[in-house]
């Protein structure tokens, strides 16, 4: 009786084997389909849903002779864990067919087996959901080579072609361990994605009170609006609590410490005294914070592979800079960027040299736009500012031997070089990181202009508020301390020295980031480039994307 009955179950099993493999036969012939479809016009739609991956679909499916990825609930499960997470980087898990997702997870889970060509369909569309978000999550959402012509940040996968890395990422025992390798995320990024949390739950509690407008409001003054701005300030922790300010309208000592906080936090002069300007930043309303968090944390994952534990971070919008070693900043400095129609470009190079005592030639546009006409009206022009006057040979020439009044953009023959020391437009110190665009970091004569919260006064380079300490930060204490800086300078000679490695420097554009004290910090978007960004981050994902 037993030799039948095991009969019976081995041919279930063969057949049932043999359903599975043409079954899974059909699925791939299905799939070959659609990719031939995908190759021949670049364009596949399922379901009304484009596909965005195109031809690096194509590849992975090619490669593994159309067999279908996704044959495991579990590792579907896994992706959608990791399409929700997208919400805490600032986007929008709609963007990775999240709903189709979880319909094949429920399919799955109920034992419904679709038809070959639905489960084609699906299968490359969850494909094409893991291809959107590595590429978002890798590179972000918003190409920023079509925002800003500087841009010249490394857009690189690693050093496996794409299909391979999509592959591994499928055939991975655990897919989010996989993905939380691809894109590592240092210590600003995940404090900014803290901070995208802690607003969002401060927009869900119904936000903060606005503050009315009144008279300035300084130190042991009194005013009715003090309960308000105590708890204004409570619910960002620039103050502990507001109770003990909930009676109370005596502008006293513990408010303004948390004033002066939220000031600094916010780019502003940390004088606790709340004039216009403070105002207008209290009553900001979250959801723009929470916007701007994430138009930074797309910024973020724009460079955040394309940096080493030791750089050059230059915050533009920010107007400050900072050094960073092992991943932490140890100096920073006030510094002063382009005007808003000079405005300092984005991008990253290698610092490599300081020059002390430089002197400056002067760029054609600023002598023949700015300069020239200023000569013409005072003829005593160059008696106290140091120039020399160098003819096409490259030889000086005497002021008064020329005849400004003939001279134009058009006709301007000369170049200007202004020698070294502290009338220098460079200051005493510059530094350079070779770059198209000739931008540096140098000091300035122009000490007062650092007083001022915003600080955006050049034609584009940076103007460093403590550039001698910078000199002995980036060339080593023991080689080169202020009494060995300071008695090259009083020298006056031009003296370049090399940085013991170079180093690489950031010229960013961050209008919120992390602080040296782990606290968020909101500036002015004095540029105003954060509405594009903003807008591209509430369109559809799009097909039309660069290619990795």
């Amino acid at each position: 009786m037993k030799k039948p009955l095991l009969w019976v179950i081995a041919a279930i099993l063969v057949l049932s084997t043999s359903f599975a493999a043409a079954q899974q036969s059909a699925v791939s012939e299905a799939i070959r389909v659609e990719i031939e479809q995908l190759r021949e016009t670049d364009v596949l739609s399922i379901g009304g849903v484009d596909i965005a991956g195109g031809s690096l679909l194509a590849e992975v499916y090619e490669r593994r002779n159309f067999e279908p990825n996704w044959t495991s609930r579990e590792k579907i499960g896994e992706l959608i864990t990791a399409v929700k997470k997208t919400y805490f980087d600032g986007l929008d898990p709609a963007d990775y067919h999240l709903e189709e997702a979880e319909y094949v997870y429920r399919e799955l889970g109920g034992g419904n087996l679709q038809s070959p060509h639905e489960q084609a369909a699906l299968d490359v569309m969850l494909t094409d959901s893991l291809f959107r978000l590595g590429y978002h999550q890798v590179f972000g959402k918003v190409n920023p080579e079509n925002l800003d012509p500087y841009w010249n940040f490394r857009r690189e996968l690693g050093d496996d072609p794409p299909a391979v890395t999509m592959q591994k990422a499928m055939d991975a025992p655990s897919l989010l361990e996989f993905l939380d390798a691809l894109t590592p995320r240092g210590h600003f990024y995940n404090r900014l994605r803290a901070a995208l949390a802690e607003y969002r739950e401060l927009a869900s509690a119904g936000g903060w009170p606005t503050v009315t407008e009144g008279e300035i409001l300084r130190p042991g003054a009194s005013d009715a609006r003090v309960p308000l701005i105590a708890e204004r300030l409570a619910l960002t922790g620039d103050i502990a609590v507001a109770t003990p300010h909930a009676n109370s309208d005596v502008y006293d000592d513990a408010l303004e410490a948390g004033v002066s906080r939220f000031q600094a936090r916010h780019g502003l002069d940390s004088d606790g005294v709340i004039g216009p300007a403070t105002l207008r930043a209290m009553n900001v309303p979250v959801e723009d914070r929470i916007t701007q968090l994430r138009i930074n944390l797309e910024r973020a994952r724009w460079v955040f592979d394309d940096v080493t534990e030791d750089f050059i971070i230059v915050n533009i919008a920010a107007f400050k800079a900072y050094v960073v070693r092992n991943s932490e900043i140890v100096w920073q400095t006030a510094v002063q960027v382009g005007r808003t129609y000079h405005q300092t470009p984005v991008f990253r190079d290698e610092m490599k040299y300081v020059v002390f005592n430089p002197t400056w030639t002067v760029p054609y546009s600023i002598a023949t736009k700015e300069m020239l006409p200023r000569i013409k009206k005072d003829p005593d022009y160059f008696e106290t500012r140091d120039f020399d006057i160098k003819n096409s040979s490259g030889e000086i020439v005497p002021a008064d031997s020329i005849d400004w009044s003939q001279l134009s953009r058009g006709n301007f023959p000369y170049t200007f070089v202004q020698r070294p020391g502290p009338r220098n437009a460079l200051g005493r110190v510059k530094f350079i990181f070779p770059n198209k665009y000739a931008i540096y970091l140098h000091d300035t004569p122009s000490k007062a202009l650092f007083d001022q919260a915003e600080r955006a006064f050049s034609h584009g380079c940076v103007r460093v508020e403590n550039p001698f300490d910078l000199a002995e930060e980036l060339l080593g204490p023991e080689e080169w301390d202020q009494e060995k800086i300071q008695a090259t300078l009083d020298s006056l000679e031009t003296t370049t020295v090399y940085l013991p490695e170079p180093l690489p420097v950031l010229l960013l554009y961050w209008t919120a980031e992390i602080g040296p004290n782990n606290d968020v910090r909101f500036y002015t978007d004095v540029y105003e480039r954060d509405a594009r960004i903003a807008a591209a981050l509430a369109e559809r994902f799009k097909a039309e994307l660069p290619e990795i």
